[in-house]
């Protein structure tokens, strides 16, 4: 372990035998709910220390959703219609000075609402960005009204690189008022490649069962595989065992099970010690002692390996899920909350892209179903919505799923950040002599210049807003902007100014 800075944070990085990870402690407890809204919450955490996000916000779907009355989640409203007075304009030239390829995104949008909705979005996953660690993942849940939009906003943010999948969900079946009707809604995933795990795999089909495994004894059904690979080999591998020369076959060697499930099926329960054995024939003698070779009765044709069918053997999932239908009016998990998306579907997802422990984090919580699913694989949690009607559903849901009451914190203020390290106070004459240098003396609001006396240290994100007191978050603005501003965020005075 070693200490770094980073970007005038204190942080943790700790080497892996793969990469170098940041990290950072926590500012919260584990299995809190934030009721408010999630920006300046965001910005009160620490960074470097969320493992999983999964977020589904608002579409811009020009509709608005409330609960039914008599739900368990009466009382939960939205509105999902977006108009350029919902956002301060002034956000623009924020993120056009800091995030250029962020601005181009946005000035894409082909109307007013649109250019709105993802203004509200980009400042809100650049916090994400922030507190993900490095080894992170997430998934952004939307549907094809702004998906277009939004992806170039997730490479914009997280890099294209980082990209994994873009994922479709069958939420409905067809429709029958229109042709080419929508049945699906967009998982954009970002971060780390998804772990595969045998409790998160599907079903065999039947009728590739059928197809692929033919044969079948008292140890159950199972398919001729070839027991050579690409590629003549100079060592054991490539050397002809009971006449058969792998190197006239096509130019190929020997290649048999050595790691992955069915060499550790092999060894465990068809033929125990295989992995023991050394050397290829006679790990191929092995193999044949224990009848595990299949002799093929028409003349010349090689010998191959029985791949049985493993007991709850699945299918790895593609980016296609068509097994996870929509809740039904009916179902148990049904909270009657609007947009409710179904366990299975979240459960996926945290089974793929963390471990127990791992923080899992949902910025728009709603009825909770992230955090539900997190509880039930043992992973710690966090959330936040804008209504409070989010933190009453988390207690139950998890209560009933669990059958106990745990402790649960409820709060509506903003965290204090602790991975900044020691910062002097931010009108300390350190901070103001760097500003007035970067600056050039020009003051951030106005943009004239000014005598070094005539300018002060403030804050571009204000304090009450989650803005911190670190540089990155410092600047210099005359008297009259200062005044202008006062205990608001900078996006205010510029919307002042420009009036």
């Amino acid at each position: 372990m070693l200490d770094a800075s980073v970007e005038g944070e204190a942080i943790t990085v700790q080497r892996t035998d793969w990469k170098v990870v940041r990290v950072a402690e926590p500012n919260w407890a584990n299995k809190t709910i934030w009721t408010g809204d999630n920006l300046p919450i965001m910005r009160g955490m620490n960074s470097a220390s969320v493992d999983l996000i999964y977020l589904d916000p608002p579409f811009n779907s020009k509709a608005n959703y409330a609960a039914p009355i008599g739900s368990e989640a009466a009382g939960a409203e939205f509105k999902d219609t977006w108009t350029l007075q919902d956002v301060d304009i002034a956000w623009l030239d924020l993120i056009e000075a800091k995030h250029p390829r962020l601005n181009k995104v946005i000035h894409a949008a082909m109307s007013k609402s649109d250019k709105s909705y993802l203004i509200y979005m980009a400042v809100r996953l650049l916090e994400m960005h922030r507190i993900l660690k490095s080894t992170g993942s997430i998934y952004l849940h939307c549907d094809p009204t702004m998906s277009h939009y939004l992806k170039l906003l997730m490479d914009a943010v997280f890099g294209k690189k980082s990209f994994q999948s873009e994922i479709t969900w069958q939420r409905t079946s067809s429709h029958n008022d229109r042709v080419f009707g929508n049945v699906r809604d967009t998982i954009l995933f970002y971060g780390t490649v998804a772990v595969d795990l045998p409790d998160n795999r599907l079903p065999l089909d039947p009728e590739y069962v059928r197809k692929h495994y033919r044969h079948e004894d008292s140890r159950g059904k199972w398919r001729s595989h070839d027991l050579t690979g690409a590629r003549t080999s100079s060592g054991e591998s490539g050397q002809p065992w009971r006449g058969f020369d792998p190197a006239s076959y096509g130019g190929r060697h020997w290649s048999i099970p050595k790691i992955g499930e069915y060499a550790k099926y092999i060894d465990e329960v068809l033929a125990p010690g295989y992995l023991k054995i050394e050397g290829i024939h006679a790990r191929l003698d092995f193999l044949d002692e224990h009848e595990l070779i299949h002799w093929q009765k028409k003349q010349g044709s090689f010998p191959c390996i029985k791949r049985y069918l493993l007991p709850d053997q699945g299918r790895k999932p593609t980016n296609l899920f068509t097994d996870i239908p929509p809740l039904s009016k009916s179902a148990q998990e049904n909270t009657g909350y609007p947009t409710q998306k179904p366990l299975a579907l979240l459960e996926r997802l945290i089974k793929a892209s963390s471990e127990n422990d791992d923080v899992v984090f949902d910025p728009f919580c709603g009825c909770a179903t992230t955090l539900v699913a997190a509880d039930r694989h043992k992973r710690n949690w966090i959330g936040i919505d804008i209504s409070p009607v989010a933190m009453r559903l988390v207690e139950k849901r998890i209560k009933d799923d669990q059958g106990m009451f745990q402790d649960i914190q409820s709060r509506v203020d903003i965290p204090e950040r602790t991975d900044l390290g020691d910062i002097p106070n931010y009108n300390c004459v350190e901070n103001k002599k760097f500003l007035f240098g970067e600056q050039e003396g020009i003051c951030n609001g106005c943009q004239e210049y000014f005598q070094y006396r005539h300018l002060e240290v403030d804050h571009i994100i204000a304090r009450s807003q989650g803005g911190g007191d670190h540089l990155g978050n410092l600047q210099l603005l005359c008297t009259s902007c200062n005044r202008i501003k006062g205990h608001r965020g900078q996006e205010y005075l510029l919307a002042k100014l420009a009036t």
